[in-house]
């Protein structure tokens, strides 16, 4: 469905005739405007009309409509196609949502397409069109605010994420805590966080890069106003930063479970030692009492009176003996 519709002159919004071809000739035909149109999970149909009015490419127009994209920057002969996977994070069940957002810039015409609940672009409409500088670049402007406004949000994920990590690690290394069934649970659910905002920020580097006009070959993109680079090398930056730190939550979780899965190795040999130690002091009147116990005549001491306490004294000593030796080196 077509969520919003305006022509852009001048930096202000302007309301143009409702038909698309009507409103992309008045468009191109000022020189200085351009037409912002935003669709929300359209249909096939629904989207024939911006494709053949917009000549879109059928390639791009496929993974528009099916999503399920990863972030990359194609350029078409009428069109650039631009994919990002906005992020948000849920503190109450502390887990990162992706959605999908497609952007298509052209000849005086913006038009983006957006999948999942994920970061709406109603706010950054309004917050754009409180800048009139920047709708005068024109849709190379929209593009540009809607990376920044991304790549800011990404930046709120990765404190949360890096916030949680901190509980995590507390929990992990608590004494009472750190060894509980459910924790291993938690560090593999964390890590799937983890990787789910991997997914969204690291392929879109390379992207806002050539954008921002730092790959080798240094070619300026089409449809992109040579101006706006050093916009785009900002958010470049920025995205950077976003990377490093998700490239640090992942180590920093592996380590933590490496660190997890040691605790248990060394609580399972100290219960192991407790085990032995008690299964070593049960087996000393054990092996007492299995030998008075078989049924011979002839056996040392079988006749005499004081034999019964005389044993169980020297079981009792055995075992303080035992006890006091384990006690000594750790096993109890």
């Amino acid at each position: 469905m077509i969520v919003d519709c305006a022509i852009y002159r001048d930096g202000r919004r302007t309301e143009g005739p409702e038909d698309l071809s009507d409103a992309l000739q008045e468009a191109r035909a000022s020189g200085d405007a351009f037409l912002w149109i935003g669709l929300y999970e359209p249909t096939e149909k629904e989207f024939d009309l911006v494709t053949e009015e917009f000549g879109l490419h059928p390639l791009a127009v496929e993974d528009a409509l099916k999503a399920h994209q990863r972030p990359k920057l194609e350029v078409y002969e009428d069109s650039l196609f631009m994919v990002f996977k906005p992020v948000s994070y849920e503190p109450r069940s502390d887990t990162v949502h992706s959605g999908e957002l497609m952007v298509f810039l052209g000849d005086s015409f913006v038009v983006t397409v957006r999948h999942g609940k994920d970061r709406p672009l109603g706010s950054i409409r309004r917050h754009l069109e409180q800048q009139p500088e920047m709708l005068r670049l024109g849709p190379t402007g929209v593009l540009y605010s809607i990376a920044d406004s991304i790549v800011d949000q990404y930046l709120d994920v990765a404190t949360e994420l890096g916030t949680d990590l901190e509980e995590l690690e507390t929990e992990v290394f608590s004494p009472s805590a750190g060894g509980s069934r459910h924790t291993a649970s938690r560090i593999y659910t964390f890590k799937r966080q983890v990787l789910e905002f991997r997914r969204a920020t690291v392929p879109l580097a390379p992207p806002l890069a050539r954008l921002a006009g730092q790959m080798a070959s240094g070619a300026t993109v089409p449809f992109v106003q040579e101006k706006s680079r050093p916009f785009f090398r900002d958010v470049h930056d920025h995205l950077t930063r976003v990377n490093e730190s998700v490239e640090a939550l992942d180590r920093l979780v592996s380590d933590v479970l490496s660190a997890h899965l040691a605790q248990m190795s060394v609580r399972q040999n100290d219960d192991m030692r407790k085990i032995s130690g008690w299964a070593a002091m049960a087996a000393v009147p054990t092996m007492i009492a299995g030998i008075y116990g078989m049924n011979f005549d002839h056996m040392p001491e079988l006749h005499w009176v004081a034999s019964y306490p005389a044993v169980i004294l020297a079981m009792a000593a055995l075992e303080v003996l035992l006890y006091r030796l384990f006690k000594r080196r750790g096993w109890l």
